[in-house]
């Protein structure tokens, strides 16, 4: 590296948020410039550490020393050729990715990690900024056609990765904008949309089609996608939540999360057609989930004006520090605190919903809770929830959101229609991303199940190889693991 004491040197320094009084009032990002010269130190921490467990934390596999090194160097466009080699969207990723490479970093045995996520936001945007970022338009064209359904990360990394081997690429989104998960479903104040439209510029003037209003299934006719293109991938995600059937789950006031968080997102943009709002302006608000989709309901709710906000988990609280379940290079197993509960929420752990408690006109008013006690199971090795005694409790709240994860995606429509195999956990049944029906492949959450935003895009870069293969015999697609020596 260049500067092999760095990691002595410079500690771990991350931008400034905004003061949570001050952002909890509009939707913007929340984070304020960072220096350059700043940015430098960071990369300035990685460590010549011989064999780089980063590479193996990342699901895309991003050559991480060899872009931090570039940035040290002030070598933007080197910078920028490496991250983008393994990496489509590091706009993206840089923003809402947890960063499970920071979690595998040498550096974090005994230090605070490199900050690898606040490095990689930094090259792309300075990429950005020096019109580095342009149309990948193929030399010559296959002449074949490869229909990609769904517009979330893992159906817009397949969708460039084809275009770059010269298939001709239309991508079908059965909502009103591109964007999948990330258009509706990530709050504006971590990820404000003008960076897709971005993006998608970008992606248009490489030659691929986008179509909205496009739902596959319903106004568009699967079969005749299978006569009129070569090959059809789908990525729908997994988009079936969890529900909570118990006592009260019909009333007024109790609703999903990802209904709420997309409504949102649709009012910021403008959309005046929403149907009944689903608004946490002056009510108590209990989001029923403790990962982080349950996290941006809590941000969203402030920004409406909640009158309280109580975020419960249903799992006992987490370790402060890394539990000795979850030793490096793992993901840890620890409490995270997000920049939404920075901005106000109480939060509640080993607590179960036993009921949704209504008034007399159908009205959602308190949830039933009980107190939970995680206790191992001699027999089977599993810790197993007990209730505990004279721990029932009325919580008043006029709105819950069910933030309990998916299940799986969407059978009805698309699926059925094709005649598409399920696995054993309800997601799409695949060999190497090829389905049981000829030409049809699948990645991302409708294939591998609810993850993260990273490997959908890891997924979507691997099937399009897979699927550049079965048109053309081979591919000449970048595969997971770049060699660094080509980079260099």
């Amino acid at each position: 590296m260049a500067d092999p004491k760095g990691f002595l040197k410079h500690t771990r320094i991350l931008p400034k948020s905004r003061a949570p009084k001050e952002r909890i009032n509009d939707y913007k990002e929340i984070y304020e410039p960072f220096a350059e010269a700043k940015t430098q130190e960071q990369a300035a921490r990685c460590m010549d550490c011989g064999v780089p467990f980063c590479h193996s934390g990342c699901p895309l596999g991003n050559v991480i020393p060899e872009f931090n090194d570039a940035v040290y160097l002030k070598d933007w466009e080197r910078a920028y050729r490496i991250l983008s080699t393994t990496n489509n969207f590091p706009e993206f990723t840089g923003r809402i990715c947890p960063a499970p490479c920071e979690s595998a970093c040498v550096l974090g045995i005994n230090q605070p990690p490199v900050a690898i996520e606040h490095i990689e936001k930094s090259i792309i945007e300075k990429a950005f900024e020096l019109d580095l970022v342009q149309p990948t338009i193929p030399t010559t064209r296959t002449g074949k056609k490869v229909a990609v359904i769904g517009s979330g990360p893992a159906g817009l990394a397949a969708a460039e990765q084809l275009n770059k081997a010269g298939h001709a690429v239309t991508v079908f989104e059965r909502n009103t904008r591109i964007g999948g998960l990330l258009r509706y479903g990530i709050p504006d104040f971590k990820l404000e949309k003008n960076i897709i439209d971005r993006r998608m510029k970008i992606m248009e003037a490489s030659g691929i089609s986008f179509k909205t209003n496009a739902d596959v299934g319903k106004n568009v006719d699967p079969k005749q996608l299978l006569h009129d293109f070569h090959a059809v991938v789908l990525t729908g995600g997994s988009t079936i939540p969890r529900d909570l059937p118990i006592p009260g789950r019909e009333l007024k006031g109790v609703h999903f999360a990802m209904d709420f968080l997309e409504q949102s997102n649709k009012r910021v943009a403008g959309d005046t057609e929403l149907g009944n709002p689903l608004m946490a302006t002056d009510k108590n608000v209990v989001v029923i989930g403790g990962g982080d989709t349950g996290s941006d309901c809590v941000g969203t709710s402030n920004r409406h004006g909640a009158k309280s906000i109580i975020q419960i988990e249903l799992l006992a609280k987490p370790p402060m520090e890394r539990a000795e379940s979850t030793p490096w290079p793992n993901w840890p197993m620890m409490l995270r605190t997000s920049s939404s509960h920075e901005e106000g929420a109480q939060r509640e752990w080993a607590i179960l919903t036993k009921a949704f408690i209504g008034d007399e006109n159908g009205n959602l008013k308190a949830l039933q809770l009980v107190d939970l006690e995680w206790v191992m199971d001699a027999s089977t090795g599993r810790s197993q929830m007990k209730p505990v005694a004279g721990t029932e409790r009325d919580l008043p709240c006029e709105l819950a959101l069910i933030a309990a994860g998916f299940l799986h995606p969407q059978y009805e429509g698309l699926l059925q229609q094709l005649g598409v195999e399920m696995d054993h956990r309800g997601n799409v049944k695949d060999k190497a991303y090829q389905t049981n029906v000829p030409k049809v492949f699948a990645a991302g959450d409708m294939r591998r199940g609810q993850s993260l935003v990273v490997w959908a895009m890891s997924e979507g870069r691997e099937c399009a190889r897979k699927v550049d293969e079965f048109l053309m015999g081979s591919s000449f697609l970048e595969q997971k693991e770049a060699s660094v020596v080509e980079l260099a």
